[in-house]
């Protein structure tokens, strides 16, 4: 193989391999053949060793930099995710260490607590922390919509399925490819849906509302819900199998009066965003 060729199967096996090609055919279709598979520069023939030197140490500088950057960024997402959740109590502080540990691991979880103690803000977080974090991240509330428009929002459907599908359209399934999707209000989704639900849990496929052709469904699954889902399965309103699917790991978040210690963080920052929005 020819240098060109020898740079494109080093990238293919590590794209992060520092290139700098030397000929002694120089051309401006060679070079920038080069430079496009990711070079980072190019020398001919003969050539000046201190220049090469000089070449070297640059590119090791340059990449430096980028994984200094990459890590920066990394480390201010992580910060903004958890800069989100408020708090100073060993509760909280407990709940950021269960989420770093949880968040890595490709198992669903199950967010609990009551209304109001920031069941989405863990799920981002989640999300931001897991190795899924560079892609989407879609939420759905199941107790806001009917059981028909429910299963189009999360499967999609297809041009005809009903009336007023007059064109395809993607669920947030398919939106989400890759990433993560919360089923918010869990408990309040239909029987007929949870049945939907569990299909594709176990199958890792789904089906857009009128559709023949199965799809895959490459995603994390988080639930949240405030209600007791463990009673419900005991009463029979919650069917059990997709209660074991869901409840793989659990996040549970205290309510702020088992966490007065808070009060003080929250009140703070609800000042600074009303001064903000003043502003």
């Amino acid at each position: 193989m020819n240098g060109v060729d020898l740079l494109r199967e080093a990238k293919r096996i590590d794209p992060q391999v520092i290139g700098i090609m030397i000929t002694a055919f120089a051309s401006t279709e060679s070079a920038v053949e080069a430079l496009r598979l990711g070079a980072h520069d190019y020398l001919s023939k003969p050539f000046d060793v201190d220049e090469l030197k000089a070449k070297v140490r640059e590119a090791l500088e340059h990449r430096r930099l980028k994984e200094e950057n990459a890590a920066l960024k990394k480390a201010l997402a992580h910060a903004g995710d958890f800069a989100n959740i408020v708090g100073e109590s060993p509760a909280i502080q407990q709940l950021k260490e269960r989420i770093r540990r949880v968040a890595p691991t490709p198992s669903t979880v199950l967010i609990t607590g009551e209304s109001g103690t920031g069941k989405e803000l863990v799920a981002r977080a989640v999300h931001a922390y897991s190795t899924r974090r560079s892609a989407p991240f879609v939420a759905v509330n199941c107790g806001a919509l009917p059981e028909t428009l429910l299963e189009s929002e999360l499967f999609g459907h297809v041009r005809g399925a009903f009336t007023g599908a007059e064109s395809n359209k993607k669920g947030l399934f398919e939106v989400a490819e890759h990433g993560t999707i919360l089923l918010d209000e869990i408990g309040e989704m239909s029987p007929v849906m949870q049945v939907k639900l569990l299909r594709v849990l176990q199958e890792q496929r789904f089906r857009r509302v009128g559709a023949t052709r199965e799809l895959d469904a490459d995603i994390r699954v988080v639930a949240a819900t405030n209600q007791d889902l463990g009673s419900m399965v005991s009463q029979g309103t919650f069917p059990e199998d997709l209660f074991y699917r869901i409840n793989v790991i659990a996040i549970h978040i205290p309510p702020l009066r088992e966490r007065r210690e808070d009060v003080l963080p929250l009140a703070e920052r609800s000042v600074a965003v009303l001064q903000s929005a003043i502003r």
